[in-house]
């Protein structure tokens, strides 16, 4: 060690503490605020990042990467159509030809990839919290209402904090955690045939990396669905094991709400 200096068991614990606090004060107020940090949420962050937005993500789970780190049934490789090669080369992720219009990829690989470049791009990443609310106005959506994930699993009464968003993203998948919450609570329809939560469908993997991109919508004035939350919420089947709808689908949202940012400056 240089100098011979001895570590100090309370300035690391100082390091922590203060670093995690400016992370927290500097996201208070974001452009976008992304629940959910698998591949949707990922990709739409850094795209959002890219662009010069401030983006926050939300991962109610210790670790990052949603379903993709267990492949097929813990297989841990993952299957892409052609059309979503593009984005897994973008984020430097080496994907390998199968057969016909199929590719593969190391999922350990490809998520390590996806999170580094979201982070790398500016995107922050807060692990370990959940949402349990919304903010909201009467004409739409402007934030969320976060604690631990640790309060909520062990069911303790702690009050949690806010958060401000121009946009906010559901990306939990199957859950379709954010959209639950603003059907149940928020005065007004969403923006789906019925009015409600359409429910997620059997395994069609066809149809349903077709529908992925159909359904990454706007679901709620201020909150729009990427990923498998988008299938679940309009109504369409589960894929499976094959992420190329995952990837669009974060791009396609990024898009989306860049749109409408500049729309509104």
């Amino acid at each position: 060690m240089a100098n011979n200096v001895e570590l100090n068991e309370i300035m690391i614990t100082r390091a922590i503490i203060d670093r995690y606090m400016e992370k927290l004060h500097q996201n208070l107020e974001v452009d976008v605020a992304i629940v959910g940090a698998g591949p949707a949420g990922l990709v739409a962050g850094t795209y959002l990042s890219r662009a010069g937005y401030k983006v926050s993500i939300y991962e109610r789970k210790l670790s990052v990467g949603g379903g993709m780190w267990g492949g097929g049934m813990l297989f841990n490789d993952i299957v892409v159509q052609e059309e979503a090669k593009r984005i897994l080369e973008d984020f430097g992720v080496r994907g390998r030809h199968f057969t016909e219009t199929y590719f593969t990829a190391d999922s350990i690989e490809a998520v390590s990839m996806l999170a580094a470049r979201a982070i790398q791009s500016g995107v922050t990443i807060f692990n370990c919290v959940s949402v349990e609310d919304v903010v909201m106005r009467p004409e739409r959506v402007i934030g969320l209402v976060i604690n631990w994930t640790a309060v909520e699993m062990a069911g303790l009464h702690v009050d949690p904090l806010a958060i401000r968003a121009k946009y906010v993203v559901d990306a939990t998948g199957h859950d379709t955690e954010v959209v639950k919450v603003v059907h149940r609570k928020v005065p007004g329809r969403l923006m789906t045939p019925s009015g409600n939560i359409e429910g997620e469908k059997s395994m069609w993997s066809d149809r349903a990396e077709k529908l992925t991109l159909e359904n990454t919508r706007e679901v709620f004035p201020g909150l729009f669905v990427a990923g498998m939350a988008a299938n679940a919420t309009f109504g369409g089947p589960r894929m499976g094991p094959i992420f190329g709808g995952m990837l669009l689908s974060g791009e396609k949202v990024a898009i989306h709400i860049i749109e409408r940012l500049k729309g509104e400056q």
